[in-house]
Formats: structure tokens, sequence, C-alpha cells
């Protein structure tokens, strides 16, 4: 019989008030076993202290211990808790017998440890069934866990949400005085939790001193912090540190500011102070300074606990950042310096080489202007340092001598913690990443002293102030990082997406700082304020940038918006990667896709483009990467209201505004006809994007040409007009009111009264190589306003932009949504450069298009979606595609094209032709 989870709730519930209000203590776990469905007859052995059953140590004293299931100790009002938890956990019983958990209560609070997990649930001996979960494996049903690469930072941050959660019960923090004074706490004890770990403070000091020196209660622990605080900021030699006690005074002087200014401690109590116990006894070696930022972030947010990746950007992802702006260039001169021989020839330009390497890099000075927690700051000063020992390295190896004997060679690291900027909004954030830094800095200090055997002194720290607290749009970078114009700088980060009608005001407020004089700036995404900005710090300067950046701002109008200004300040993208899916998991960040944008003043003859292909990077290098990431010109592609060519117009379809009352599902329209044969007339197909791909069957009541009175005297059709024109006069908007007098029409009528029209769908599957365009009756289909339509359009117009030709330029110039292409009447068909043809090539690809058409309706039962997915698509269908694509590729040119770059760059070719011929247009007619 399946355990009932509902019942072990309202029962546990029970027997806990019962136990406290009652004095049933005795019989508390007897009864507890009874609800995890033990057996009777082992409840009674144990009971009886039958030692075959109870393996516990001191059965006397009210111990029960249940082989592979629970070890339950009682104790004292007053007795530590957690020592005793602690005990029972070093005892060799808990192994021996395979217990899964231990309890131990004063039955005022209850303390619960998981050994297959070392988790502790700590609460209130009466709040037990709130937490039923927690106890739910000794049912033998086991809690879901979450997957993690980092499962001792995911336990710290669990750990210390906890902590977290408990100091915020018993403390008020109402200003932002208290909430920058609890930062700044936390920031303090995340050192000092870090320290005796990694050899800054000796082994277990900080934990020894909260457990030997403060009460059970923890009445006294922010007394005790506070002067442990105090003393860490004072000089090894200051008079005042010899008046304080040797238990503080054995902690070494810290100094870097951190522990600077005196600030509130926040009260604890015997739980807060078991809890930081329990935290202090993590190993936090384990842990990554690089991932403290988002730890916290999931601290301050018990949501996020448990999930660090959603606020932890990847190493990897970083990387591609920092390699292609600056390391990869790095580590190239590195490595050219050690491939030369060492013989005679080479060794004094190896020498010299080496030692301007190591000159450059302690020069070099990155600004991340979005730090959040520093994770961009800290991995790029991780690899320099690395590059660093490697410099060093190959110096020792030049030598071929001992460590006494190297001719005065420095093992001192010249790279600083000073040449590392930060501007973060948040202030914990900020606080965080300053700290991060200090630890990486250690870090790397040990790993120095591996690789080449001398140290680095950790203490005292040295200040590092350069991440600094504000709003990264309203401060001049300038003030932050100066740039001289020559100094080597490079910009980084990864600044916060929002695009237009998903902003805060007060971004919009930032962004028409930063775009003053734009005439359009508006609907560019949040985003591209630090392009811009970034921009002019780094323009005529040797000063260069990479960001993450949604992949909007490379496609669409934003191009128009933003990149001619960025270009004009002469500037070049000196590498790119196209759209790729974020990898951070968090829910909000589902289907986000971004780019990673370099950005350079200097004029480099090698630039790189990286695609994912089929899950794999590959690097296109080319002369020129314009503002769509691709090889080619500066050519920037503006939206129009015509298209070029004497070709028809495009338009959206028509949209109903009727609540749904227009429209009839396959049933309803059946139904209406047995009853009114008269209306068949008035039913037309209604296609949308889904019931085009999917061949899905919608239709719509068409009563454009007939009067009003004779179609409310059809009681069914009469109801529905009824309501479409309440659903109408409700509307807030007047023009929708106005329309309640013509209920009997659709709300926006574009439908073409004769011919045909060609259906595009506005959002189509990144997955397909062709977009599937088709022709429509007028008489007999009405398009909604969820697709495209191109009225009175003929053969010829379905057979150009069903080609790879027009494909191309809608990935080139279109927007997406997520991953998938949108097509963009006005973005798109408009602005493409149809090509000049003859009536033989015009008919010529006419019978192309309509081989299309034949080879779908040859595929009988397969819809759109399913002909044009490229795992289905059909052999006829294929080759019916490629000889199209033959036909319009040489209708630019007789040799056509031999790749996507080389057409793109043709038609970016003609289309600034037809710009200029046209613009040359409008200037004579204004003459004359």
């Amino acid at each position: 019989m399946a355990f009932n989870q509902t019942q072990f709730f309202e029962d546990l519930e029970k027997l806990t008030t019962k136990t406290v209000n009652k004095d049933k203590k005795d019989d508390f776990i007897y009864e507890f076993l009874a609800l995890l469905d033990v057996s009777k007859a082992t409840i009674t052995s144990l009971k009886k202290s039958d030692s075959r059953y109870n393996v516990a140590a001191s059965p006397e004293t009210g111990e029960v211990a249940n082989k592979q299931r629970i070890y339950f100790k009682p104790v004292s009002v007053g007795q530590d808790l957690n020592k005793t938890l602690n005990e029972l956990k070093n005892s060799p019983t808990i192994s021996q017998h395979k217990i899964r958990m231990i309890m131990v209560t004063d039955f005022d609070t209850v303390l619960v440890n998981d050994t297959r997990f070392d988790e502790t649930l700590d609460c209130d001996f009466t709040d037990l069934y709130k937490n039923y979960n927690f106890l739910l494996p000794l049912a033998g049903l086991e809690r879901a866990r979450e997957y993690s690469e980092h499962p001792a930072d995911v336990q710290a941050s669990e750990k210390m949400g906890r902590l977290f959660d408990h100091i915020r019960k018993y403390n008020e923090f109402d200003t932002a005085d208290d909430i920058h004074a609890l930062n700044i706490f936390l920031t303090r004890l995340l050192f000092c939790l870090y320290a005796e770990d990694t050899g800054i403070f000796a082994p277990n000091q900080f934990h020894d001193l909260i457990d030997s020196t403060t009460n059970i209660d923890g009445n006294d622990v922010d007394s005790v912090l506070f002067d442990l605080f105090e003393v860490l900021d004072l000089h090894e030699s200051s008079i005042e540190r010899k008046t304080k006690p040797t238990h503080l005074t054995a902690f070494p002087y810290v100094n870097g500011s951190l522990f600077e200014y005196p600030f509130a401690i926040p009260i604890f109590n015997a739980r807060t102070r078991r809890i930081l116990l329990e935290c202090s006894r993590l190993n936090w070696a384990e842990i990554n300074p690089d991932i403290f930022g988002s730890m916290f972030q999931a601290v301050i947010d018990p949501e996020q606990r448990g999930s660090l990746g959603q606020h932890y950007t990847s190493v990897s992802n970083i990387m591609k950042v920092i390699q292609p702006l600056f390391l990869d260039e790095l580590r190239g001169e590195l490595d050219s310096v050690i491939e030369l021989s060492n013989d005679n020839r080479h060794k004094n330009n190896k020498a010299e080489r080496l030692s301007a390497l190591l000159e450059r890099i302690s020069k070099i000075k990155n600004l991340d202007s979005c730090a959040g927690s520093g994770n961009f700051l800290i991995i790029a000063y991780k690899e320099l340092r690395k590059l660093e020992i490697d410099i060093l390295k190959a110096q020792r190896d030049l030598m071929k001598g001992a460590k006494d004997n190297l001719l005065g060679l420095s093992f001192d690291s010249v790279v600083s913690l000073n040449n590392f900027y930060g501007i973060e909004y948040d202030d914990f954030a900020c606080q965080i990443a300053r700290l991060s830094l200090w630890l990486a800095e250690h870090q790397m200090n040990v790993l120095f002293e591996q690789e080449l055997g001398f140290s680095q002194p950790m203490l005292p720290l040295k200040d590092s102030g350069h991440i600094i607290h504000g709003n990264s749009l309203r401060l001049d970078w300038n003030d932050v990082c100066p740039n001289n114009g020559s100094d080597e700088i490079y910009i980084i980060g990864n600044p916060p997406f929002g695009g237009w009608g998903n902003r805060l005001d007060e971004q919009t407020e930032d962004m028409t700082k930063v775009f003053n004089g734009f005439d359009k700036f508006k609907f560019l995404d949040y985003v591209a304020s630090w392009f811009w900005k970034g921009s002019q710090y780094i323009a005529n300067s040797n000063a260069e940038l990479a960001l993450v950046s949604t992949n909007s701002i490379a496609q669409g109008e934003q191009v128009a918006m933003l990149f001619p200004h960025i270009f004009e300040l002469g500037i070049d993208i000196s590498f790119a990667y196209q759209s790729f899916p974020w990898s951070n998991n968090a829910k909000h960040n589902a289907g986000v896709h971004v780019v990673i944008i370099g950005l350079t003043p200097k004029k480099y003859d090698r630039k790189l483009i990286h695609k994912l292909i089929d899950g794999t990077w590959h690097v296109e290098e080319t002369k020129l990467i314009s503002a769509y990431l691709v090889a080619g010109s500066k050519t920037i592609v503006s939206s129009r209201r015509n298209p070029f060519s004497k070709i028809p117009s495009i338009t959206v379809g028509s949209a109903p505004k009727d609540g749904g009352h227009l429209i009839l599902s396959t049933d309803e329209k059946k139904e209406l006809i047995e009853g009114y044969p008269e209306l068949t007339k008035y039913i037309k197909k209604f296609v949308g994007s889904d019931e085009f791909l999917h061949s899905k069957e919608r239709w719509c009541l068409w009563l454009k040409d007939e009067r009003l009175e004779f179609l409310q005297d059809i009681h069914p059709i009469n109801e529905r007009l009824k309501l479409v024109s309440q659903m109408r006069s409700d509307s807030k908007k007047k023009a929708t009111q106005k329309l309640a007098l013509t209920p009997h029409l659709f709300g926006e009528d574009r439908h073409p009264s004769t011919g045909t029209f060609i259906i595009a769908p506005m959002v189509s599957s990144e997955r397909r190589k062709f977009i599937p365009f088709d022709i429509a009756s007028s008489e007999d289909t009405i398009a909604s306003n969820l697709v495209s339509i191109i009225p009175n359009a003929d053969l010829y117009t379905l057979g150009v932009i069903s080609s790879t030709a027009h494909l191309d330029w809608m990935r080139l110039v279109g927007s997406r949504l997520e991953s998938r292409y949108r097509y963009s009447g006005t973005l798109v068909y408009n602005t493409f450069p149809f090509p000049e043809v003859t009536d033989k090539q015009k008919q010529q690809i006419e019978q192309l298009a309509e081989e299309i058409l034949l080879a779908r309706a040859s595929n009988v039962g397969m819809t759109l979606a399913e002909l044009y997915d490229p795992d289905k698509m059909p052999v006829d269908l294929k080759e019916a595609h490629a000889n199209l694509d033959d036909a319009v590729d040489k209708l630019y040119r007789t040799q056509g094209f031999s790749n996507t770059e080389d057409r793109l760059a043709h038609l970016l070719a003609r289309y600034e032709n037809l710009v200029t011929a046209e613009k040359q247009v409008k200037t004579k007619k204004k003459k004359t």
C-alpha cells in the first residue's frame, strides 16, 4: 500500500502537539515510527530495548536506534543539541548500522540530520510536521534532488540561505543603511569561512572561536564577531591589538578595507548559532570563488537556491568573450616565442620578447561596466595570472639554472588587482565582487607557489577599490577607469537585456541620456546602451570591447538604429559569435539566444566569425564583419513601406476583432449548413499560421457583401452578431467601439476582392532550409492577421521569394523570435533587391515555381510543416527547390554564386545601387 503523505503530515502535527501539551515525551519516538508504517512487532521490540532491534548506545536514557532508519536521542533543556548531534554523527553505530537519520531533541527544538547528504533540519519541535518532506526517506520516499556540477556550491548556498532566513527573522532591516550593513556582514562572514579552509587562517580557527567562546543560546555571538572583525583590521604591531584576548589576536591582520569600518552585527539565537557552525563545517576550499556572487544571489532569493547556474555565467561563455578579445593574441605571442630554438642566435630575442610580454600584461586593464558579482573580472584575472606563470616558467627554462642561479629573475607577480575595474548597480553584488577578486588572488597565489616555488603573501590584503557602486549608464567610465588613449584597456561583460515594452521607467531614462541626439532609440534593446557608451569610450584609443548581447541588436531594425553611429566613430567589429542559446538554466532565461560582439577602433586585416553548426563551433576568417555578424560590407538595410521593383505589395491578413464569434470549427460549419444551406456561400476557409503550416481546418463567416438586415433574420447568425457587437462595444478603444455598428464585417479587412494571393507565415522554424510560401484563391480563403499576404501575386513572385537568395536575405536582415525567423514585409520583402528579368526568364521561374507546387501535391497527406522539415523533406521537393535556386541565382549573374557569402555580397551591392538610384530620382524630381 502506498505511503499517504497527506495523512503523515496531519498525524505528525497531532503527534508533536500531543507530545508537548500532554507531556507524552517517552512515547513520541514509538508513535513517530508507527506513522512511518513500521511494524508493531518491531516497535514492541524497540520498546523492550531488545539489542537485536534497538542498537542505541544508551537505551536506558530513552535513546532508540532502528537499523537502516533512525537514531533518536532525547536530551534535557539547555543541553547543547548541536554538540550532541555531532557526537552521534561521528559514532561508529551510525555507519555500522547504516542509520539514515539522526534526531536529537529537547522537545522545544529538534535537529534531524540526513546522513546520506549530511543535511540538517533545525526547527521548533512543534513545527516538525511542516518539514515532513525532509523525513520522507524514512518511509522509502527519496526527495527529488537536482543534479549539479557544483554540489558543494549548492550545499553552501542552501546552508547560507537558511542562515540568512533566520537572521532576517530575528532582526529588522528597514533602511538602506540596514541592508548595506547586512551586505557587509555577509561578505565578512564569507571571508572568514573561506579563510579557515584555505590557509589564510589556521584550520577550523573561525569555527572553534564560535564553538568554544560563545554561549549555546547564541546571545553573545554578535559581540564576539564584532570583536573579531575589529581585530582583523588591527595591524600586528598595533598597541590596541596587544590588549585583546589571545583567542582573537591569534587571527592575522587582514587589511584591504574589508574590515575597516565597524558595522552593526545581526543578533543571533541558539538556532542561528547552530546554523553558523554548520556552515563553518563545510569545506569551503571546495567552493570556487568564481561562483560566490551567484551563490549569494541564491542566498537572498530562496526560490533560486539549488539552481546556481541561472546566475553564474559559465567559464566557457566568459572565455568566448576574453579569448578572441585579448587572450588568444597574448597566448599566441608566448607560443611563438617558446617555439624558437634556444641557440645563441634566438636566445636574446626570446628573452627580450618574454620580458616585453610580461611588461605588457602587467599594464593591461580590464573594465566590466556591469560587473555583477565579478565573474568576468575574476576569470580575466585568473587567465592573466596563468599566462604570467607560463611566461615566468619560459624565462626560467631559458636560463637553464636552478632557483639560486636565475640571474636576478624576479618571481613577484606583476598582474595586479589594481588593473581590474568594475561598475555595479547592486550594493551587495559590488561587495561580493571585491571579496571574490581577493579570494581569486589567493587561489592564484597558491598556484603560483605550486608552479614556481615562490609564494606571494596573501595578507595583509591589498586595497582593491576599483569596483564602484553606481549606475553604469549615468557614470563617466573615464572617472572609473581613465583612458589616456594609449593604455591597453579591454571592456568585458554581460549587460542586462530589456526589450521595448519590457523595461523599467528608470531604464528608459538611462537610455534617454545615453542616446541623447538619436532620432530613434526606444525600440533598441536596453543592452545597446552599453555598446554605444562603450564605443564612445574606446573610439580613437588603444581600448577595445567585447560584450554579450541579446541577438536582437544584430537583427532587423535595431541594426539600422545602432550600428551606423558606431561605424561613424571609426569602429569595426573585430570578432563575433553568431546567435546561440544561452547556457544558464534560469526559467526566465529559457529560450534566450545571445550573440557576442567585439568592437575595436584598430584596423585589423583578420577578423573572426564564430558559428555554431550542428552543435560544434566553427570559425570563419574575413576582412570585414557586417552589423549582421556575417562577412561582408558595412551596408545596413532599413525598413521600407514599398518594394523597390514593380512587384505586388505585401500586407498583413485580415483581423476579425470579433471575440471569436465570426470563426467556426468544422463541426460548427457543418451544423450551420445543415440548418441553413443558403449560408454555404458565406463560409470561407480561415487560414492563420497554424492552419497554414499544419493543414488544420478553421472557417469564418465572410459577410462582406450582404445587408445586415438580411443576416439578422437568420437566428444563429443573429446570435453571433449580437455577441460580436457586445464585445466591440465593451472595448476600451474608440475605434473598436465604432465597429459595433457593423458586427458582420471583419474589424480589419485587407482581403483581395479577386484573383489569387500568396500566403507568407510571419514566423518560421530556423531548422527549415526554406520558408513554405503558398498561393490561395481569394474566392474561398480568408487569411488572418497571423500571416502576411501578397495580393494579386503571380508564380514569378512566388518563385523568387521561395529561393535561397531571398531566404538568405531574410536571415541576414530579418529579426528573430527567440531563434525562429520573422518574415517582415517592411524589412525583408520590401527591401529585397529583386533582379531585372526578361519575359523569357520570368516564364522560366514561373515554371519552376509550379514544379515546387506539383512536388508538394504529389506527397499526399503531408502538411507544409512536414514537407519542409529537414528530416522529412521529400527528394522530389528538394530537387524542385534546387532547380529554382540555380535559376534565380543566374538571374543576378550568369555564373550564379558559389556560397552564401558570395550571394549576400552581391545582393547587398544591388541593394546599395537601388537605394542610390532611388535617391537620384528623388533629387531630380525636387529640382524639377
